[in-house]
């Protein structure tokens, strides 16, 4: 497996350079580069500026991983979830532009409240999903689905989610939630996704209530050897966190 980082936050205010040289101050590969950052690695870039920034990263052999959207599909307004299912599709012509191998979307919420029952907003995120995932596949780029949402991300409606979809080019985005844990464990949750985990973000590893060695444990078993992406908070030091977080990260997968 290999470490990198996801910009959401602790890379929030960093420029591309800046991002290159504290990846290689630090070892580490690749990044999820996350829209509305600093970094400006959006959909507006130009053909050639799309050009450059592929250039920039891979001149200095850090990977981009993927790119981080806030695409969703749960809304109750049909409307609203065909603009993000355009927009997906649109992100995605960007991420082959740079190169990189994916996109990652997510649900965010049930519609329970709105009297629309769970297993039909389950159904429609999957279906959503699905149809990025076909406008997707010629492009060499894959949909990754972040187990994400106050009640979405559990395992179980995840996987219910996956099953709608029904396309080999969605892929789950293992995300670390305190749902995943059951009596110590998260193997009941990860049984449920292990077939389709294209991606990982962890988070904060010196926390014992996740059981990390037990999860990179998991992935090993399955022949993962992708990606786990550092989903942090920002520092005041980060070339210190980053080098410590490296260190501790190493520890854990051996």
């Amino acid at each position: 497996m290999k470490l990198g980082i996801v910009t959401y936050q602790i890379a929030k205010d960093w420029d591309v350079p800046t991002l290159i040289d504290m990846c290689h101050t630090t070892g580490i590969q690749g990044v999820e580069l996350r829209t509305t950052h600093a970094h400006g690695v959006e959909i507006a870039l130009s053909s050639a500026e799309r050009s450059a920034v592929r250039r920039r990263f891979e001149d200095a052999e850090v990977d981009i991983v993927g790119l981080g959207s806030i695409y969703e599909y749960h809304d109750a307004d049909p409307e609203t979830v065909r603009r993000n299912i355009d927009g997906t599709v649109e992100y995605a012509r960007l991420a082959a532009d740079l190169g990189c191998s994916g996109v990652k979307v997510r649900p965010n919420a049930l519609q329970t409240d709105k009297g629309i029952p769970e297993e039909e907003t389950l159904e429609q995120i999957g279906r959503a999903l699905g149809e990025c995932g076909e406008a997707t596949v010629d492009l060499g780029v894959q949909i990754r689905v972040e187990v994400h949402g106050r009640d979405t991300c559990e395992p179980r409606r995840m996987r219910t989610i996956i099953d709608h979809a029904g396309h080999d080019n969605v892929y789950i985005c293992w995300n670390c939630n305190p749902q995943d844990v059951v009596d110590g464990s998260v193997r009941s949750g990860f049984d449920l996704l292990k077939h389709k985990i294209g991606l990982v973000h962890i988070n904060e590893l010196h926390k014992s209530e996740y059981p990390w060695r037990e999860l990179f444990g998991l992935l090993q078993a399955e022949g993962y050897d992708g990606y786990t992406l550092a989903e942090i908070p920002d520092s005041p030091e980060p070339e210190r966190l980053l080098r410590y977080y490296k260190a501790l990260w190493g520890a854990l997968v051996a």
